[in-house]
């Protein structure tokens, strides 16, 4: 019987994940079938419900879901827990496991970005979604030991701060208004900016103005397009990188999952660069014409 593995996600019509994780099914002949399922959260509960059945491998949650389902499983790995969100279920029988592989996929796109040079300690996140809930516990987990996190509804990043307070009670990880003059004062103070939110996905927008960026700035788009964030940074003199490197390992680690076997990389990121080429621009669940609210800005699937 062919397995079904399923994106979950409100739309879901410009899935990058498709295509890679189909093209690593076939590469080792495995017989499974990668669906996308466009569940309004209304429908979250029976869409979740229906995974319980023998057909399906698992799943992928994506936008806006990520947080929505941590309540919808029978139990969360160390990553999701510690995050609040779930990108990834597997099976255990009947019940339901939410993993978080945004986190291991975040890691590996920082330490490619860093490349050589040593590890920063100070960070600026924008954002406060699923994505950005990965991106500072990951930091967190390299040992940051400064935070400020932005987001164009404050209560929001208030309210992710409070999540990792006893995780980052060892740091200074705080969030503060939406505003140019804070947000060029805290990018003059630290070595690393990281976009989680959807702003240049749809269009020619920025988060940040292109002149408050330094050249010994390393910044890291979520959204896997060269983004205008990504091109005044890299005319600022900047190193930069788009999100193509932690969709890429998220998905190769929800495969592994899946399958209990290594992930076909180089045929995956193959399948992707295929995709991407084809015009597919946008964060996994959201349609390039139809983009979330800043601060549910999602990058991976």
């Amino acid at each position: 019987m062919t397995k079904r593995v399923v994106l979950i996600g409100h739309p879901v019509a410009h899935s990058l994940s498709g295509a890679m994780q189909q093209a690593a099914f076939d590469e080792l002949g495995i017989d499974a079938r990668y669906e996308l399922w466009d569940r309004a959260p209304i429908g979250l509960a029976d869409a979740i419900a229906e995974l319980r059945t023998d057909e399906f491998l698992g799943a992928n949650v994506t936008i806006p879901h990520k947080e929505r389902v941590v309540p919808q499983v029978d139990r969360l790995t160390e990553e999701a827990h510690a995050t609040g969100a779930v990108n990834t279920l597997t099976k255990e029988g009947r019940k339901l496991v939410g993993h978080n592989t945004d986190v291991p996929g975040f890691t590996v796109a920082l330490d490619q970005l860093v490349g050589r040079q040593k590890m920063p300690r100070h960070a600026v996140v924008l954002g406060a979604g699923g994505g950005a809930r990965a991106v500072v516990y990951g930091l967190i987990r390299q040992g940051f030991q400064r935070i400020i996190v932005f987001n164009r509804h404050l209560h929001r990043a208030e309210s992710m701060v409070k999540h990792f307070g006893r995780s980052a009670a060892h740091m200074d990880l705080r969030a503060m208004p939406w505003h140019e003059s804070i947000i060029e004062a805290e990018l003059s103070k630290t070595k690393l900016l990281v976009n989680a939110t959807s702003i240049g996905l749809a269009g020619d927008e920025t988060p940040v103005p292109a002149e408050i960026l330094t050249p010994e700035l390393l910044v890291l788009d979520l959204i896997y397009a060269q983004t205008r964030l990504l091109r005044d940074a890299a005319a600022a003199g900047c190193t930069t990188s788009d999100g193509e490197t932690m969709l890429l390992h998220q998905g190769a680690a929800a495969f592994t999952l899946w399958t209990g076997q290594p992930a076909p990389l180089e045929v995956m990121g193959a399948a992707l660069k295929t995709a991407r080429a084809g015009g597919v621009t946008s964060a996994e669940g959201e349609g390039g014409d139809a983009a979330p609210a800043p601060d549910e800005a999602e990058a991976t699937a």
